[in-house]
């Protein structure tokens, strides 16, 4: 590298068009942020910044550049020096603390409870409350349906624990469905520590039930925090053992399975098995007839497994491929799937710009941003960062600035 594009790039996105507008604006923010009239950074720090050696800034300089930009030194393309502990770090551990208490205490809840009747007609009433939740997580960002699925999962799991039978067996089973939901949200939302958290609960309480359906559904779902993970090995080895048994599974269970086996696969840069996996699953798609309310995006989503293909494609570096199957899937993605179809265009951007079509990514990218402002989707932002990544290499090109304006209203609010 001949020059700190991290930091240049984190520039252009606060609308600092030149070192001196940059130097001017952050000596501003400085001197108002730290109540210091004699805070001041000069151009030429800027640009000696902005070269391929930059030194690394005073502790209130980092505090400022944080607080401008967002990022810290090391995230903006400094060498980290030796002992750097950031400011912010203790404040940091106790936030992740507090945040994974509140999320496990939703699931692990102290009992003996207090024993009560539990009529059966409840399992029919949180069944067709899910399908409201997942028609909800289709329009509305992962916080904001958070907050309403925990409480619910501690009423079926309080529920839970004084019905007995064909009852207490199907709570096991709608509880599975919740807590598989709530781990999803948690994942979209970013947070991965509790997605596997909630996604461990969901193997339990489908292994409570006895329900091979919901087991291998449960695998699938650890496997998606595994892809995430960018852990093809893992994922493969979780989605193996779903489909260890395929008769004793229902045929949307072993599409889940296969589909998200492509996907560690892509990890593993084996296209072939990629596009056999795939078109096992398409066989399939026909045979899919059950009443089970859980994982049914094989059926509501369109064009669900070239969706699956598109994103392999992408992540193995098939930009052209990958784009020419965004631009089908996408014609059929209705405007109400708006979460989904940002991250979709995201991945159609990324894929234009692997193909050489700078452009036309920047120009998708516009719309994702202000979808991924609304919905607040963690998900969409990784993708969007995926997207600059690919366009590294127009960053002194006028495309390369456009881009950055276009996704300066994320950027802002990260």
């Amino acid at each position: 590298m001949s020059r700190n594009d991290a930091l240049r790039a984190a520039r252009l996105r606060v609308g600092w068009r030149s070192a001196e507008a940059a130097a001017a604006a952050l000596t501003t923010r400085g001197q108002q942020l730290l109540d210091d009239v004699h805070f001041t950074v000069s151009a030429r720090t800027w640009r000696r910044w902005e070269g391929a050696r930059p030194t690394w800034p005073s502790e209130d300089t980092a505090i400022v550049l944080h607080d401008a930009l967002g990022k810290w030194p090391e995230d903006l393309g400094f060498p980290t020096p030796p002992g750097w502990i950031r400011p912010e770090h203790h404040e940091e551990t106790s936030m992740q603390t507090a945040r994974f208490l509140d999320v496990t205490a939703a699931a692990l809840v102290p009992g003996p409870l207090a024993q009560q009747t539990v009529d059966p007609a409840l399992v029919d009433y949180f069944q067709a409350q899910l399908e409201g939740h997942y028609r909800a997580d289709m329009l509305l960002g992962p916080h904001d349906l958070i907050g309403t699925l925990g409480p619910q999962y501690q009423l079926i799991d309080k529920l839970t624990r004084s019905a007995t039978g064909d009852t207490r067996r199907g709570l096991l089973r709608v509880g599975a469905a919740y807590a598989a939901l709530v781990g999803w949200l948690y994942q979209d939302a970013g947070d991965l520590s509790a997605a596997a958290f909630w996604r461990g609960i969901t193997q339990e309480i489908a292994l409570r039930a006895r329900d091979p359906h919901l087991i291998g559904y449960a695998m699938v779902n650890s496997a998606q925090v595994r892809t995430d993970l960018g852990d093809g090995a893992g994922v493969v080895d979780l989605c193996e053992a779903a489909l260890d048994e395929p008769a004793a599974v229902v045929p949307k269970v072993r599409i889940m399975a296969m589909q998200q086996q492509a996907h560690g696969a892509s990890l593993l840069r084996d296209r072939a098995a990629v596009d056999r996996l795939i078109d096992q699953a398409d066989r399939l798609l026909p045979r899919v007839d059950d009443d089970l309310p859980w994982g049914n995006a094989c059926r509501r989503t369109p064009g669900y497994l070239e969706v699956q293909r598109a994103t392999c494609y992408g992540r193995l570096g098939l930009g052209a491929e990958a784009s020419a199957l965004w631009q089908q899937v996408l014609t059929v993605v209705p405007a109400t799937a708006r979460r989904d179809r940002g991250v979709y265009m995201a991945r159609h951007a990324t894929a234009a710009a692997t193909a050489r079509e700078p452009e036309q990514a920047v120009e998708i990218a516009r719309e994702v941003a202000t979808i991924a402002v609304e919905t607040g989707s963690a998900r969409m932002r990784r993708e969007l960062a995926t997207l600059e990544r690919a366009m590294r290499p127009w960053h002194d090109a006028p495309v390369g600035q456009d881009l950055a304006e276009a996704l300066a209203p994320v950027t802002e609010g990260t």
